[in-house]
């Protein structure tokens, strides 16, 4: 982001600013179709990631990109480090191969795990060179890495082993989890260090977990909270963004002990249901469905634009609080066309 765009973001978290914005999460699941190169590309060529970055930002001035210049492979960077097997496409993300299959191997799997150094293991450290060599480019244009982002420390053990076997091994073997998860949690906090260090200048971090959703209520509290409170916690003075695009309200009460600053969340759930279920001073980030960017036309992204903007205002009297967007990531196939409804839409209630 530019020095502008960073301060009116920290404005809009803080509820500060009265007009409406936009802002999405992009990343490689839409920039290499969106800018007509191939994934493998995007990854591997630090140019022609850095000329996507310029392509989206000409194309979408308005728009608040989070994190912004995100350097990453998919899912596969964090488990990468724990030595799994991945496949690599030009057309779609990068596929990551689990440990293990079932939960009964678990145990035996999880005993022999090695928390990875992201400065040495897997791909985390080419991801940290690209952070620190893009940044004499970034100066020259105006433009910083403000926000480093990781995925949270339940979504790594599920691409370690699976969702089903990790949910399951919560249950059945509640002392491997917690074992697993003291580890992924770890990695967490070092790889968002590691990306501090490089950046130089990184104010927020952003963690993005939709396993915190498969829990209830109970479970929730024993398997998820105390992990993200853990991370959220090591960043003092750190701007902080969450994502979980789960339908599941369980984790909204609990929003403040983690200290969050903004919450991108699930399109499944009303806006204004979900403004009145989580603390005030959270900014939401959301929630017009992700996949009305593909597969509907302007004019209909446009109507739930609207939608959303004006159920937002019922239940809170105001936009404040609201960083107009979707529920959860840009997804492949999201045109222009529908991306500028949204953004006329936020215009249009400006005005």
């Amino acid at each position: 982001m530019t020095n502008t765009q960073w301060n009116l973001f920290k404005r809009i978290i803080k509820q500060e600013e009265e007009k409406l914005h936009v802002g999405l999460i992009v990343d490689s699941p839409w920039m290499p179709g969106y800018c007509d190169i191939s994934t493998i590309d995007f990854y591997a060529m630090p140019d022609i990631w850095f000329d996507a970055y310029i392509k989206i930002k000409k194309d979408f001035p308005d728009i608040l990109f989070l994190p912004d210049w995100w350097a990453e492979y998919g899912m596969a960077a964090e488990p990468s480090g724990f030595g799994v097997k991945f496949s690599l496409y030009h057309d779609n993300l990068p596929a990551v191969h689990h440990l293990a299959a079932d939960v009964e191997d678990m145990e035996e799997v999880v005993d022999a795990l090695k928390l990875p150094d992201p400065r040495k293991d897997g791909l985390m450290p080419l991801l940290l060179n690209l952070q620190q060599k893009i940044k004499p480019r970034l100066d020259a244009i105006g433009e910083k890495i403000n926000i480093v982002s990781a995925r949270g420390p339940m979504t790594v053990a599920a691409h370690l082993f699976s969702v089903t076997e990790l949910l399951l091994c919560a249950k059945i073997e509640p002392d491997v989890y917690h074992k697993l998860l003291r580890i992924t949690t770890q990695l967490c906090k070092d790889w968002l260090y590691a990306q501090l260090d490089a950046c130089g200048e990184a104010e927020g971090v952003l963690l993005l977990d939709d396993i915190t959703g498969f829990f209830s209520k109970d479970d929730y509290q024993e398997f998820a909270h105390p992990y993200l409170k853990d991370i959220f916690s090591a960043f003092s003075g750190q701007v902080k963004l969450l994502h979980n695009d789960t339908a599941n309200d369980v984790p909204y009460p609990h929003m403040p002990d983690l200290g969050i600053d903004l919450f991108n969340f699930t399109h499944e759930r009303e806006i204004g249901t979900v403004r009145s279920q989580i603390d005030a001073n959270i900014t939401l980030l959301g929630n017009v469905p992700p996949m009305s960017l593909a597969r509907n036309t302007p004019e209909e992204v446009y109507e739930l634009s609207n939608s959303c903007i004006r159920d937002y205002v019922a239940a809170n009297g105001s936009t404040r609080g609201l960083l107009l967007s979707i529920g959860g990531g840009v997804p492949m196939g999201a045109t222009r066309e529908c991306i500028d409804a949204l953004i006329t839409a936020a215009k249009a209630y400006n005005m």
